[in-house]
């Protein structure tokens, strides 16, 4: 294709919202959300501090050639209340938000409800009261009132299917219900404060107005590997009843101004139908400028008798959720880039007087912050096959005027808090400073050309050969194999995609058209240096992710020369598709006899030999480089190490990034050799105290040494921090609950989980990534 170029004047932007990165939640008179009560405060304060930093967001976006940004307004910081009382210093940060905006040349698309309904409102019934709907036109026309002049795209709502669904049948987002009735009622008065927020707006004259919903297409599994098939009428009838609650719920009252005829019954049946008054839809269906799509990832469903409804789906009985068997995002969402060319053949077939914009489009990524930056390239990839997705559907006459990436900043991902990366900068939430991602340098590439380069995607898979081509991945899989039962056309297509992307089958492509087990076997080795937590997350996280993946799990425990021998037939006979592998501490030859099967082998810390199986290591030599330089910086020139045992890995790591900063700052080391145990720590902390009486701080290579040292400290008469601070590693339970709270590194286990599980699926897909390397994180308590 060389540059696959956008139309003239095709809008590239991003996207973000208030609660999840302005932070001063109680300054300047902003009243408490929902959020704030649903999340105890902990999250939204000080987010990413985008209320006083906001100006250094902006030259963000205009460094990276942003043309639009789409932010949303904090209703609760212009009505505290939710009505009656107007805020103006909350009025006042809008304006001047916009005004720098434009003075950067950016657009400013305004969306006025993206979820934190004011407490004040919820504590009178929220969103199953009809007079939240009226409040929310005073609302709009008042932030129109202020920045209207300035502003010409709004939208009303963003994502009204999970503000009612998730908040108020499976409650897993703010305001908590677990109502399905609460949540149809509160979904009819979402569109209906649509409807008078948009008359609000035109009232006052907006020149662009819409509403952003997030959509998917709802699939069976069969349809996974070919879109003609026909559906058996009970699959049928599952997909149309999931397409009904999730999308057409939203879709038909907006633009044909009415319910689709199959969701009333379901409707009344649960909810009644007494909340939908006489002339609403007439509200609702009021025509709109401007339709946002948000899309991420598929729904697949089929038919199950007797199984229950998903919590999110109420009415959804007798429908079962399926895992979609591709490549998995951290958050487990399957990666379908397909997807989004159906959404948009969907909308411009069935609507097709409506212009479109994708307002979101994004993933979460587990991300390591190196020496010389953030290398995204799952992110970049992710995009990247979604634009050419998009850019397909262009050129099949959809008419989608820009795209909006999710998401500017990393940032508070409502109740999963700060784990969740999805921002293509990069925010250190300790000190706020903001690092650019390479995604942020290749999306600011793609803007400059409008459109994508020359150069071959960096990891074509499967699914993007599918998107160019137009056809579904088992076609791929069946050209690929060079199996008869393609037709001419659909052939042509594949091989002209294949050498356009510059793709080369691998193991995945294969595996459609081979015998394939659905399979993983999670091999245990214990006791291993971390504990039982570690252990704990790995099988959780692992397990979650895989299964979301369409995977089943063999948990294997390696502890026995016999038990190694049952692991290695049942990985020879094919039994798994690939194989997670948790060794022991110490030496092990399991890694190494596995890899020789030819399964893909996922390793948990880097191995003593260098080895040929990919792995994921905890960054201990920058955890131990932060931990010394944090002495380093307070002063203390007198640093000893006590070391755990020598043959671990880990503790070699630490011990060299300890060494390796003394040595910058021309300082020589103290060294104490010890166990692992507590005990161990006393005597190394005594032995260092007194050959170097005139030590100032310690630094240990677990929390256990480190808590020994304080006992030791004890013995001495010394004083911690005052004589003698103290720095450990690993961030152990009992670490902030020393005398005083120890200072450590942060091992995130949830994350080293969530790495060996995306490790070895982007095995599965043919990937070869050598090794990912999680970072850690330096918490700073009392002992230094």
């Amino acid at each position: 294709m060389g540059t696959a170029s956008f139309p003239e004047n095709f809008v590239w932007g991003v996207s973000t919202s208030a609660f999840q990165i302005e932070g001063a939640t109680d300054q300047d008179g902003r009243g408490p959300s929902i959020w704030d009560r649903f999340a105890d405060e902990a999250y939204g304060d000080p987010a990413c501090d985008h209320y006083v930093r906001y100006r250094e967001d902006v030259r963000l976006m205009q460094d990276l050639g942003i043309a639009a940004y789409r932010f949303s307004v904090s209703w609760s910081r212009v009505l505290p209340e939710g009505h009656g009382r107007v805020n103006n210093p909350g009025l006042d940060f809008y304006d001047r938000l916009v005004d720098e905006l434009l003075r950067a040349g950016i657009a400013p698309y305004a969306t006025l409800y993206h979820w934190d309904l004011p407490q004040a409102l919820q504590d009178r019934g929220g969103w199953t009261s009809r007079d939240t709907a009226l409040h929310f036109a005073e609302y709009a026309g008042l932030v129109y009132d202020r920045i209207g002049d300035r502003v010409d795209t709004w939208f009303t709502f963003n994502e009204p299917w999970v503000a009612a669904f998730l908040g108020h049948a499976s409650g897993v987002h703010a305001p908590g219900r677990q109502s399905a009735a609460d949540a149809f009622v509160s979904a009819h008065h979402m569109l209906l404060a649509h409807g008078l927020g948009l008359e609000a707006l035109r009232a006052q004259g907006a020149a662009r107005a819409g509403v952003v919903l997030n959509l998917s297409p709802v699939l069976t599994p069969a349809q996974l590997g070919d879109m003609s098939l026909d559906l058996p009428e009970e699959d049928a009838e599952a997909v149309a009843r999931i397409d009904a609650l999730h999308n057409r719920q939203f879709l038909e009252p907006v633009l044909r101004g009415h319910y689709p005829a199959d969701l009333l019954p379901l409707v009344e049946k649960i909810a009644g139908l007494g909340h939908i008054h006489d002339g609403d839809l007439d509200l609702v269906g009021r025509p709109i400028d401007l339709l946002g799509v948000n899309y991420y990832t598929p729904i697949v469903v089929r038919a199950q008798p007797s199984t229950p409804a998903d919590p999110a789906f109420p009415g959804s009985e007798g429908v079962l959720f399926c895992s979609v068997p591709t490549a998995v995002t951290a958050m487990g969402w399957p990666i379908m880039p397909s997807g989004l060319s159906l959404v948009l053949r969907r909308l411009s077939e069935e609507y097709p007087e409506t212009e479109l914009m994708i307002t979101e489009n994004g993933a979460d990524f587990v991300d390591v912050v190196a020496g010389d930056g953030i290398h995204d390239l799952d992110r970049m990839s992710f995009v990247e096959e979604h634009l050419r997705a998009l850019r397909t559907s262009l050129d099949e006459g959809a008419r989608v005027r820009g795209y909006l990436l999710w998401s500017l900043l990393d940032c508070v991902e409502w109740a999963d808090g700060y784990r969740r990366k999805f921002g293509i900068v990069h925010v250190d939430f300790t000190t706020q400073r903001r690092l650019l991602k390479d995604s942020a340098l290749w999306y600011r590439d793609v803007i400059k050309r409008n459109g994508l380069g020359a150069e071959r995607p960096k990891r074509p898979t499967l699914e993007t050969v599918a998107a160019r081509a137009g056809v579904s991945r088992a076609t791929v899989s069946r050209v690929v194999n060079s199996e008869a039962s393609v037709s001419p056309e659909a052939r042509a297509a594949v091989l002209r995609a294949v050498q356009e992307l510059g793709y080369v089958p691998n193991a995945a492509a294969r595996s459609l058209v081979t015998r394939r087990t659905d399979s993983v076997a999670l091999v245990l080795s214990v006791p291993r240096h971390g504990g039982d937590s570690l252990i704990s997350a790995v099988v959780q996280y692992v397990t979650s992710v895989l299964e979301g993946a369409g995977k089943q799990i063999t948990l294997m425990l390696a502890d026995t020369a016999e038990s190694h021998r049952r692991i290695i037939r049942h990985v020879e006979a094919r039994q798994v598709d690939g194989v997670v592998l948790v060794p022991p501490d110490g030496p092990d030859t399991l890694a190494e006899r596995l890899a020789r099967t030819g399964v893909p082998i996922v390793l948990l810390g880097r191995p003593a030999i260098a080895s040929l199986v990919p792995y994921v290591e905890v960054d201990n030599t920058g955890g131990a480089k932060a931990a010394t330089r944090h002495l380093l910086d307070r002063g203390r020139r007198r640093i000893g190490v006590i070391c755990g045992p020598m043959d671990l890995v880990a503790v070699q790591d630490r011990l060299a990034g300890h060494l390796a900063t003394l040595h910058e700052d021309g300082l020589r080391p103290a060294i104490a050799l010890a166990g692992l145990d507590r005990r161990s720590g006393v005597t190394a902390a005594r032995e260092l105290l007194s050959g170097h009486p005139d030590l100032d701080a310690v630094f240990a290579t677990s929390d256990e040494l480190a808590i020994g040292a304080l006992e030791a400290a004890r013995e001495a008469g010394l004083r911690v921090p005052q004589d003698l601070a103290i720095v450990g590693f690993d961030d152990i339970h009992a670490a902030s609950c020393t005398t005083p709270p120890l200072t450590t590194i942060r091992v995130p286990t949830a994350d080293q989980a969530l790495a060996l599980a995306r490790l070895l699926l982007s095995r599965l897909d043919g990937r070869h990534t050598p090794l990912v390397v999680v970072p850690t994180r330096l918490v700073v308590r009392d002992t230094t």
